[in-house]
């Protein structure tokens, strides 16, 4: 079977038909995972007796003829959504050991499906990167060149789904963690509206942004997972009470009349050629669809990743302030309680992390409160206002989702500036609380992926699907392919 590139829907006719069991399926993707993820390191735990047994519960299901859309699909997990009785270290240090006791929201939805969980995908530690090279564990690489990043901070995640190494993958998006490493690994991203997906179990890191939401092979996989991990949740207080429509009910629909809209500063000298070439011929071919294209503007972008990073930074110094070496998390050393706290956070996190809570804890210090943190919120509503003036006369936004391809390991991670001024085409969204979705557009002259992303309006997480799905109809998908390697 060609685990790169079969699709959610195919998978389910093959178990449904009786053509492969849920224990053969599981099985080839395991045996996948020892052959390839030894040159890309997208796992940091694999759980084959948990597959095993969820295996035997999904194939119970099937043959009782009642089998939901996920039941018998082997997923991979971000290794920041908690995990009954599976480590759970988000890439870090200071969890190492940590086993937690119940599981985030979204997994209980899936078991519901009985889904079938691989392990645990590798991230940057913490969510904390746009490379995946910040990991304690597992420093991830592209599964179309093994000598470049696979993006971050779910690139586990991305690269798993890439390499055939998953059907899909849950990721977390706070400033583009889902859509920078689909765009960078060739595959499609989708980060719901804040709100559509509970974030209960999932550790936090700026937890006005953070948003789960799936990585998959193709748009409609992404409805489909969506589908499954939605709804309201009285665990999380930000869960919107929306209802779960079927995200997929528009694909296949015709694109006549529908407005996309173009902002110009997402097309200046940041990006590079060879990705605005791409998605402005994406952008004609949803043209010769019969869709409408508008020209339009975000006088605000060049405010986005100062913003960004002063808010993520405040709630990340807040929310990581709990891991102290004494409820749980590693445990450092001192004759004195202070000692030991500065032990503990010293030796737990990375340098990436500790840079941001510094950032964090300055940005809210009494002297410096109006003039950063203050400013980035009244930015945000600016953002909000910005984007709903272009809905007004557009139904989605189209945009690069990185100014660039994949880039060597080594180029831009001991360069904070640089790293972060690269997810300019993909904060805003999550300061505005929008959905977005990236697929796929073209290819650079080395053979790596571009992806462009699709924005929509609150909560209309159907029509970007639509959209990206009607696109990924016509394009022709290259599939990566990844060195063989070891098994960990």
């Amino acid at each position: 079977m060609d685990l790169q590139n079969t699709t959610l829907t195919q998978l389910r006719q093959l178990l449904d038909s009786k053509s492969i069991s849920a224990a053969e399926l599981t099985d080839a993707y395991l045996e996948r995972i020892r052959a390839v993820d030894g040159s890309l390191l997208s796992y940091i735990t694999v759980t084959p007796e948990e597959a095993h047994a969820q295996a035997e519960q999904a194939q119970a299901r099937i043959d009782a003829g009642n089998a939901a859309p996920l039941t018998g699909i082997p997923m991979a997990m971000k290794d920041n959504l908690c995990t009954d009785g599976v480590r759970t270290t988000c890439s870090s240090r200071m969890l190492e050991d940590f086993v937690p006791p119940y599981d985030a929201t979204v997994v209980e939805k899936l078991k519901a499906q009985n889904y079938i969980m691989l392990g645990k995908a590798s991230m940057d530690e913490f969510a904390m990167g746009s490379s995946n090279q910040t990991s304690a564990f597992a420093k991830t690489r592209n599964p179309y060149d093994t000598s470049c990043v696979p993006g971050g901070s779910s690139g586990g995640s991305a690269a798993a789904v890439s390499a055939g190494l998953c059907a899909a993958a849950l990721g977390s998006d706070t400033g583009g963690s889902i859509r920078q490493p689909a765009s960078f690994c060739g595959v499609t991203g989708l980060k719901p509206t804040y709100g559509r997906v509970s974030r209960y179990g999932l550790v936090a890191f700026a937890s006005s942004l953070d948003q789960i939401g799936p990585i998959a092979r193709c748009a409609r996989d992404c409805g489909t997972v969506l589908s499954a991990i939605a709804g309201q949740d009285p665990h999380d207080a930000t869960s919107a009470s929306q209802s779960v429509p079927d995200f997929n009910e528009k694909v296949g629909k015709s694109l006549k009349g529908l407005k996309i809209a173009l902002p110009k500063e997402f097309f200046g000298d940041a990006v590079d050629d060879e990705v605005k070439e791409a998605v402005l011929a994406a952008a004609r071919e949803y043209q010769s669809m019969g869709a409408e294209l508008v020209d339009c503007s975000i006088s605000t972008l060049k405010y986005a990743v100062a913003a960004y990073y002063l808010i993520a930074s405040a709630e990340a110094a807040s929310n990581l302030a709990r891991f102290d070496g004494i409820k749980y998390g590693l445990r450092g050393e001192g004759n004195s309680f202070d000692k030991m706290i500065r032990d503990s956070r010293s030796r737990g996190f990375g340098d990436e992390v500790k840079r941001r809570i510094l950032l964090g804890n300055y940005a809210l210090s009494s002297g410096y409160y109006d003039a950063y943190y203050r400013k980035a919120l009244a930015l945000k509503q600016d953002f909000i206002k910005e984007y709903d003036r272009i809905f007004q006369t557009a139904d989605i936004i189209l945009t690069p989702t990185a100014p660039t391809v994949a880039y060597p390991i080594g180029k831009q991670e001991h360069d904070p500036v640089k790293m972060y001024t690269g997810d300019i085409c993909t904060v805003t969204v999550n300061i505005a609380c929008l959905p977005a979705i990236s697929t796929t557009c073209g290819y650079s002259r080395t053979g790596m992926p571009i992806g462009m992303s699709l924005i929509g309006r609150r909560f209309d997480e159907a029509t970007i699907i639509q959209a990206a799905d009607a696109f990924e109809q016509g394009f022709t998908v290259i599939p990566a392919k990844p060195e063989g390697g070891a098994a960990k």
